[in-house]
């Protein structure tokens, strides 16, 4: 009994940890990608201001609100508009991402202030990626 019960517990840390190298990777990755392909230039999103008001310091509740904002736009577009659904396992994958640093956000905005940073700068890194693997999909280009 204890030993399977051990063993549950095991592979669940070990599936977490995983899950968290895993999404690390996909963002590291994928950030010199979206560098050159950003609809954040384009206004439509706030999540690059966030981004740099990260670096900077200030109040986190602000900058959560306008990440939760970019966030439901996201996902109105991938539910409503054709072809735009997540559509490979690392887009789902990095969408739990951001659900999971949304409560590590709502768990330590007031005991861990910095770690509440870090959240939502992985956060924003995750809207930005999404954002721009969507726009691509929907044909959309950067003009310089």
């Amino acid at each position: 009994m204890f030993a399977s019960i051990f063993i549950i517990i095991l592979s669940s840390a070990l599936f977490g940890y995983w899950l968290r190298h895993t999404c690390v990777e996909l963002l590291r990755s994928q950030s010199e990608w979206a560098a050159t392909f950003n609809p954040a230039v384009q206004g439509t999103f706030s999540f690059a201001e966030v981004q740099e008001q990260l670096k900077t310091g200030g109040e986190l509740n602000p900058l959560h609100k306008l990440l939760h904002r970019d966030y439901e736009v996201l996902m109105y577009l991938t539910r409503h508009a054709s072809g735009l659904e997540l559509e490979s396992f690392e887009e789902k994958l990095l969408f739990w991402d951001y659900k999971a640093m949304r409560c590590w956000y709502a768990v330590t905005r007031v005991a861990a202030p910095e770690q509440a940073r870090h959240a939502l700068a992985e956060m924003a890194s995750v809207l930005n990626v999404l954002a721009g693997r969507i726009g691509q999909r929907a044909g959309l280009t950067i003009e310089a």
